[in-house]
């Protein structure tokens, strides 16, 4: 039967963020991040038939046009990337700016992801009532996400939770069948992908 690994981009990306910032390292351009050595190196062993991202499709707003249309293209440039890497890409939700009031008292605008969770949650499932796995590798730290670890679980499923060494989510990994940490030395190794790699 196959493995499946699910992936939430946003929240993997906000677990590597700090690490890069901990290690007075400026964030990673993420179009150039070797994810797929990351994943190889901490998932060594397991194979895996189905590699996905899921991230929040990003929405102009009026009031920021011009920072909405930088995320749009980063995200576009993120999606070709993964691509190359052999990841699949689903996009799912929506990316919104609200505003909401900042620290000093005056509004600010946030960007926030709505939608993700609810789509893995219900692939996780239909994977599992499908009868298409056996083991889903779950890289993300929702809690929202454990009612469907559950679920999947009675189902026959096994669980593996893929978090980070800095901020593991600990009733994810008490739900789970086993935990993989990825630890802050190896996700600074793989800051950019060998370029010779795709030519």
């Amino acid at each position: 039967m196959a493995a499946f690994l699910l992936i939430d981009g946003e929240n993997f990306k906000g677990k590597i963020r700090p690490v890069f910032h901990d290690a007075n390292k400026k964030r990673p351009t993420w179009h150039e991040y070797d994810f797929n050595g990351l994943l190889t190196k901490v998932l060594n062993g397991i194979k895996i038939d189905r590699r996905i991202f899921y991230f929040a499709r990003i929405k102009e707003h009026e009031d920021s046009q011009k920072k909405s249309r930088q995320l749009i293209e980063e995200q576009r440039l993120l999606k070709t990337h993964l691509e190359q890497q052999g990841f699949e890409v689903i996009m799912s939700g929506r990316v919104r700016g609200q505003r909401e009031d900042g620290d000093d008292g005056k509004k600010i605008l946030v960007f926030k992801e709505k939608g993700v969770d609810v789509k893995i949650a219900v692939d996780m499932v239909s994977l599992a009532c499908d009868k298409e796995t056996d083991e889903i590798i779950l890289g993300s730290s929702g809690s929202d996400l454990q009612p469907a670890i559950k679920e999947i679980l009675n189902r026959g499923v096994k669980c593996i939770y893929l978090g980070f060494e800095a901020q593991p989510n600990k009733g994810i990994s008490y739900t789970t069948n086993r935990t993989i940490l990825i630890r802050n030395s190896e996700i600074l190794e793989f800051e950019k992908i060998n370029p010779g790699l795709f030519k």
